[in-house]
């Protein structure tokens, strides 16, 4: 079974909703409405009783003046036929009246509103007993009958509203309600329903769009996303699916880009242990066959040559165990203050030695102010940068050359250079010295001990630590690798 679109379910339940709110209202307003009818006819009444009381003296001499008393009681019931006029004791008997029909079923009324009535000189609205119908309560006026002595000698109790004048006010008032509540309830839902279907169909204009835009990107079309022009409503969801949906691109492109990482590592791995694994595999060979006509000096070249090539092969593995780790993103920078200028000053004397084999000279900045700059970042992982960096450094450095490491103050960064005098670096060849692998401009050489991942490790090492590196170099110049950490203060 097909299943009705948003827009009709819930213009239904819009619907529903006003009839019923609507009934309530005129059911709510009716009352209200036939009280307010109520206390208009009390304020407006509520001196009979005074006049009456007036007009005739019920007792004469502490006695009950019948004759007097329903005389005066049948001129008001004739000038004002919709009232009931009761003669009550003290205690509230009813001792004398004037109704219709005389189908009066009480013998005495309840005197504590009658009281409250007087109290408030007819101010407050209070109903009382009516004796005729004793389930209902009614609007009356009450005056008390002071007799020579002060006292109360009675009270007379006038019911405004007789059985037959409510009878009939109540026939015009439900009349009156019906027709008042009938066209109010249907103009003010006609108008609501036009008003609300108009709407929902604004809301679900825009909400059907973003549906079949959910339902094209879940269809594989990954460029799906829906227009925003503004914030609010509706259009906060559909950034929060432009969003969604990017997150889940990023992570397929993530994965993707893992995937295509895991196939180039395989294939690298596989080449660059090639060669070392050659070069160990044919010297031990020729060891074995020409083990009894080698000289000692023979012997010892050849396992000098296979220890190199060990050597080169445990670190070319260690090399890539680490890069992997760094672009898998397994590697969190442990980040601490410390003294950069000391640990320059460390990789300076380490490197010496290196340095004076090839009769290179190194340095570092020895500023005053430079040593109390502290950068906050994983100092074993920074102490791998300049190591790498200064490797790079001595490979292409020639003999006689200088290589200088500086800091310098850059804002609220501390600005690391490693320079050389070397050779330098083509430009064409700059954009991608980082890359792993990358021989192209015949600087790296796998023969000379290098694996070719040094500034590949760099470059990921920053990058953990929202750092990038930048390189500068002049052919016949020289080359500078610069970057920069977070000042520690």
């Amino acid at each position: 079974m097909r299943k009705l679109p948003y827009f009709w379910k819930i213009s239904i339940t819009l619907v529903g909703l006003l009839l019923i709110v609507g009934i309530v209202f005129v059911a709510v307003t009716a009352q209200f409405a036939e009280k307010y009818f109520q206390e208009r006819n009390q304020r407006l009444n509520a001196s009979i009783a005074e006049h009456i009381i007036t007009e005739v003296k019920p007792f004469i001499n502490g006695e009950l003046s019948k004759e007097a008393t329903h005389d005066i009681m049948h001129h008001m019931m004739a000038i004002n036929p919709s009232v009931e006029v009761y003669l009550v004791d003290p205690n509230g008997k009813i001792i004398s009246y004037v109704a219709p029909y005389k189908k009066v079923k009480l013998d005495s009324i309840n005197l504590k509103p009658v009281k409250k009535f007087i109290k408030s000189k007819g101010k407050q609205y209070v109903v009382g007993d009516d004796p005729r119908n004793p389930e209902k309560q009614k609007v009356f006026s009450a005056a008390p009958i002071i007799g020579v002595k002060e006292n109360v000698d009675g009270y007379v109790y006038v019911v405004l509203a007789s059985e037959e004048y409510e009878s009939v006010s109540d026939y015009l008032f439900n009349s009156y309600i019906a027709k008042l509540g009938g066209r109010t309830l249907i103009i003010s839902l006609a108008a609501a329903i036009l008003l609300g279907i108009l709407i929902i169909w604004l809301i679900t204009k825009n909400l059907n769009k973003l549906i079949d835009t959910v339902n094209r990107f879940r269809n594989g079309e990954m460029s799906a996303r829906m227009e925003v022009k503004e914030e609010g409503g509706l259009n906060d969801l559909s950034i929060a699916f432009n969003e969604m949906a990017d997150t889940i691109v990023g992570n397929i492109e993530d994965l993707k880009s893992m995937e295509n990482l895991r196939r180039e590592l395989v294939g690298n791995v596989s080449h660059d242990l090639r060669t070392p694994l050659a070069v160990i595999h044919g010297y031990i060979e020729t060891l074995i066959i020409k083990k009894d006509s080698l000289n000692n000096t023979e012997r010892e070249k050849y396992l000098t040559i296979i220890l190199e090539s060990t050597e080169k092969l445990k670190k070319l593995v260690n090399e890539l165990f680490e890069l992997s780790k760094l672009e898998a993103k397994q590697v969190v920078p442990n980040k601490e203050p410390f003294y950069i200028q000391d640990l320059m000053n460390d990789l300076v004397h380490k490197y010496q030695m290196l340095a004076k084999e090839k009769d290179i000279t190194i340095q570092a900045s020895s500023e005053a102010s430079h040593s109390n700059m502290m950068v906050n970042a994983d100092v074993s992982l920074i102490e791998r940068v300049l190591q790498n960096l200064l490797d790079n450094a001595l490979k292409f450095t020639p003999k006689h050359g200088l290589i200088t490491l500086q800091i310098d103050q850059a804002d609220q960064n501390v600005e690391i250079k490693v320079s050389d005098n070397g050779p330098g670096i083509p430009k064409d060849q700059i954009p991608f010295i980082f890359d792993r692998y990358h021989i192209g401009d015949k600087r790296i050489s796998l023969d000379k001990n290098s694996t070719g991942l040094g500034l590949a490790i760099v470059k990921k090492i920053l990058e953990i630590h929202d750092a990038t590196i930048e390189l500068t170099s002049r052919l016949n110049q020289g080359t500078t690798f610069k970057f920069q950490l977070p000042q520690y203060s």
